[in-house]
Formats: structure tokens, sequence, C-alpha cells
């Protein structure tokens, strides 16, 4: 059956012009004029059929039809006001898998901001490589490195051959960063070694190569014409965090991701020998279902984090 209720802007404007006894003063409540109170009140007493209120030289005053429908008016948009503050003041929760070395070398000092801008929103990290399965891990959405299905890459950058995603079905990603490498290492190294001013001078420093991107050296290096170039030694660790330690305790000079290097450069644990960086075939995504994807509180996460970087 069809409700027979009165237009809600008119409600509203009618409870609060009779709680401050004032248009004038429900105007400036609801950010309208006080035309607009008289107006909308004006059409809430044609829909009636009634007067709600007696308009006097100075002020107004309600009439015996306003002063009952007044009751019912405010005890109905104080159900509604209740029942809106607890829906909005719900338990929210985001469960994020990221990637070990993006959660302890840059995402972990930047949450306290997350967690003041967002209080209401609880958050639950875990750190994994592996491929996500959506299916079995009790998770909402994931930070991971790597190619998308389907697209073609250039075959002269280094190649991110990550496995992202068990399966791809329901599952989307969106774009966070493109991935770029550098060469970095400890200013004490250049200090002790000299400093580099060619590719060619890493002829006399040990390369620092992370096993799980072992053509990031070749790339980078290919990309300067310096194919040549072998270090003086080879020091091969397993993940990138360790290649940060390593280039920062002066046992060589690490290729890493930019996200990876941003945090230490800042600090002057680590610097750059050269201006720039050389583009990965491959990119950082938010992943997870389509239909989580879109929910309000991914979409928020999705935004605070590419404002982060």
């Amino acid at each position: 059956m069809k409700r027979n209720l009165p237009p809600l802007l008119a409600l509203r404007a009618f409870e609060a012009a009779a709680r401050h006894m004032s248009f004038s003063k429900a105007g400036e409540e609801l950010n309208v004029t006080q035309a607009a109170i008289s107006r909308q009140i004006k059409i809430l007493e044609t829909f009636l059929n009634h007067s709600l209120f007696n308009r006097l030289t100075r002020q107004v005053e309600l009439t015996p039809f306003g002063k009952s429908y007044l009751a019912a008016a405010a005890s109905a948009l104080d159900t509604v006001e209740q029942a809106t503050r607890e829906i909005m003041t719900q338990h929210r929760s985001l469960a994020v898998s990221i990637l070990p070395s993006i959660g302890s070398m840059w995402l972990m000092e930047r949450m306290t901001g997350f967690a003041c801008a967002y209080p209401e929103i609880e958050m639950h990290i875990s750190s994994s490589m592996d491929p996500v399965d959506f299916k079995r891990h009790n998770i909402d959405l994931a930070v991971r490195l790597g190619k998308l299905p389907g697209q073609s890459y250039d075959p002269s950058l280094s190649q991110i051959d990550f496995k992202m995603v068990e399966d791809w079905t329901d599952v989307g990603a969106i774009h966070l960063w493109d991935d770029f490498i550098a060469p970095v290492c400890s200013p004490k190294l250049l200090e002790k070694f000299g400093p580099i001013e060619s590719p060619e001078d890493l002829n006399r420093y040990c390369l620092i190569y992370n096993s799980r991107r072992p053509d990031c050296w070749s790339a980078w290096l290919k990309a300067h014409d310096a194919c040549a170039v072998t270090g003086s030694g080879r020091l091969e660790v397993s993940h990138s965090f360790i290649a940060a330690k390593a280039a920062r305790e002066g046992l060589g000079i690490a290729c890493l991701s930019s996200i990876e290097i941003e945090p230490w450069s800042l600090s002057d644990k680590l610097v750059r020998p050269f201006a720039d960086y050389v583009q990965s075939a491959g990119a950082y995504y938010l992943i997870g279902s389509r239909e989580r994807l879109a929910a309000p509180d991914a979409k928020l996460f999705h935004d605070w984090l590419i404002a982060q970087y």
C-alpha cells in the first residue's frame, strides 16, 4: 500500500521552525533562507489542509493542530536520526594482505595517519608473498606486485614474474603504482670507495641481487648501455628487505623498487648514486573480489594508498 506521507523537506522545515519558534533560526539550521522555510511550511499545511502556525507580527506560534503534529513529527525524526546514527557507527573492519617489504618498509609508518583519519575502521593486516586465494584466505583485499593476465609488457623491461592471484574468477585489480627500480647504497660505502659517476664505476662495488627478482640488475644495466658491468663481487639474498638491509650495512649496492627505497632515502640511510629510475614490466595493484573492490571502504583505502605515494 502506498504511504500517504508529506514531503521530507517540508517536514524538516516545520520541525525546526517549531523547535526554535522562529523561521529565520530554522533557516540557519538547515542552511536555507527564511523564505524557503516559509514556503516549505506552506507546502506542508496545504498537504495537511490545516494551518500549523499562527503568523504574528514579530513571532509565530503553533496552532493546536501544529502542537499535535509537532509531537508526532519530532518523535518520527528522532527515531530516524537514532537509526541513522547506529548504522553509521556500526563496527567496520578491513582485512588486508600486503607484501612483507611494503608492509615493513613503507606502510606501517603511515598507518597512524589512516587510523586517525578513519578510527571507525578496524584494520587487520597480514603479510605474505603467496598468490592470493580469496576463497581460502580470510582477507578482503591484497596489495601485490605483478602483471595482469592478458596484458602485454615490454620484454626489455625488468620482468616481474610473481603470481598475484590463484584464481582470477570474479577477482579484480585496481592499479596503485607503477614499479621503478634503481641502485642504492649506504653513504658510507661511497665515502670508502669513492663516488660513482658512471655505470662502469659499479665494477668497484659488490652488487647485491634479490633472487626473487634476478633480472633487476640486468634490466637497469641494459637501460644504461652497461651490460658488461659485473661488479667486484656478487651477494645474492632471498628478499628485497634483506637486500635493503645489506645495502644499509655497506655490503654492496642493491637494485630496489622505488617504493622500497623511499623510506630509507628520506632518513639518509640509503642514497641513489644515479638520479633516474628504470620502469619495470609490472605494477602494484589492490586486488579483491569485484564486489569487495566496489565497496566504500575498499575505495577509501585505495584512495588513501594513492595519496601516500
